[in-house]
């Protein structure tokens, strides 16, 4: 991945050129073309899946129309708080607030333009936010949503160019996008102008040597993102003299069905699951979110751990399709009883059973748990009983470019590539320098936040 002068011709013409069809880069392409801006999109792969079709799709917003439908009372301020807290203070606080605000506006955008059948999980929270804010559609899958947002990108006459890699941008002295030169399958290479590049082609989650160097506890852990995320957006602002921030920073989760290699929705732990090792004990607050947990399982036994539920928290956990399918597929184990269980799960059978007694006294308000979790309120599991092997896994990683309040690229020395954006992954989070500082759908908020806002500043229709 390079930098180059602009040639003195290009092959083709666009007024956007976006570098990667992810969920950032699509609804970047949605808002240019609303604008009236001519858009290519470069896409790696044949059809745009990334990161985000490996997800739930769910986008956290604030003081939607779905929530108020569900009676639940939320704001902008409100969720930015939330965020401030999970990300212990290390975000933005300019760019918290600028996806915070634009996140409600941006879903209802999504629904009442494009036709995305939005609505609020509303039987479960999630770690973190202070009210029932995840809208999802109605498989809660976000190969879903990338579907319906390529079906959008295509409606709004956007041109993808599949299976087209990104190996060069032109970039003028000052800093100005001026376009992109792409390689094709057979090694044919073409070079596309335009007058604004937005870069969102994620983060570098899929390259083990900047992996191992940023964040080295994840270095061996299963990589659950899309191959493609090689940390193209990072070396070209590295070469661009870009400000770059949290790069340390990361989504992980704890619960990724093992050997099946299938998400396992948290629901299965808020609800009142918990995990247990080998040995059959616990080893940590569940609670406190599935990013950070993933560091913790990978640190036991064999990097595995092993959730533990039951049919009412399976009932909750049916309405994701990746729940859907780990069932399906035999990854989740039932047994009448917890003895059974053990014996199914391969785990100690008496050990196990004191776990579940600890548990269930917790529930009743007897005692207080040696990690802190609160389990007080939350009703006792029964039969029958659900198990499930897991791994930690490493999704996406959070830091990247820093970008202004029009997703501009921001460079060292203070100024900003006029005509250069980014989002998504390739633009740094709001989820601070830890996978702890992730709140649960950190990566589509930004992603469909700055997304929306670098389409509309690249067609010149923000101000």
């Amino acid at each position: 991945m390079s930098l180059k002068p602009p040639p003195a011709a290009f092959d083709a013409q666009a007024d956007i050129v976006i570098v990667g069809a992810g969920a950032a880069g699509l609804i970047a392409a949605l808002a240019a073309r609303e604008a009236g801006a001519e858009v290519v999109l470069v896409e790696r792969d044949p059809t745009p899946r990334g990161s985000t079709a490996l997800s739930a799709g769910l986008i956290p917003a604030a003081g939607t129309r779905f929530q108020a439908a569900r009676g639940i009372v939320d704001d902008a301020e409100a969720f930015a708080r939330d965020i401030n807290a999970k990300s212990h203070g290390e975000a933005d606080p300019a760019l918290v607030r600028l996806v915070a605000r634009e996140a409600a506006p941006t879903v209802e955008w999504l629904a009442d333009r494009y036709g995305l059948p939005f609505s609020v999980v509303d039987d479960f929270d999630y770690p973190g936010h202070g009210a029932r804010r995840m809208h999802g559609l109605p498989t809660r899958s976000g190969a879903e949503l990338m579907d319906r947002l390529h079906e959008a990108v295509e409606r709004a006459g956007a041109t993808l160019v599949g299976g087209a890699l990104a190996v060069a941008l032109y970039v003028d002295p000052d800093g100005r996008g001026r376009g992109v030169e792409i390689e094709r399958p057979d090694g044919a290479r073409e070079r596309i102008g335009a007058r604004a590049l937005v870069l969102a082609c994620n983060g570098y989650g899929g390259n083990p040597d900047l992996v191992a160097r940023y964040i080295p506890e994840m270095r061996r852990a299963l990589y659950f993102g899309h191959p493609g995320n090689r940390g193209d957006a990072l070396h070209w602002g590295e070469a661009l003299d870009a400000r770059l921030a949290h790069l340390s920073a990361y989504q992980g989760h704890g619960s990724v069905a093992h050997p099946h290699g299938m998400l396992i929705t948290w629901a299965t732990i808020t609800e009142g699951g918990f995990q247990v090792n080998a040995e059959g004990k616990r080893f940590c607050d569940e609670s406190r979110g599935y990013s950070e947990q993933a560091r913790d399982v990978i640190a036991q036994s064999g990097g595995l751990a092993w959730t533990i539920f039951d049919e009412r928290i399976a009932a909750v956990a049916r309405q994701f399709e990746d729940f859907r399918q780990a069932e399906a597929a035999g990854a989740i184990i039932e047994a009448a009883d917890v003895g059974e269980l053990a014996q199914r799960l391969k785990l100690p059978g008496a050990a196990l059973a004191a776990t579940c007694n600890e548990v269930a006294s917790y529930k009743r308000g007897e005692g207080h748990d040696g990690f802190g979790r609160r389990f007080a309120g939350a009703p006792a599991l029964s039969a029958p009983f659900k198990g499930v092997k897991v791994t930690g896994a490493l999704f996406h990683t959070q830091g990247g470019l820093v970008v202004d309040s029009k997703a501009r690229v921001v460079l060292r020395d203070g100024g900003v590539a006029k005509t250069l954006f980014a989002a998504g992954g390739a633009a740094v989070g709001v989820s601070g320098s830890t996978a702890s500082g992730y709140l649960s759908g950190n990566g589509l908020l930004t992603a469909s936040v700055l997304g929306r806002i670098a389409g509309e500043s690249a067609a010149g229709g923000r101000r």
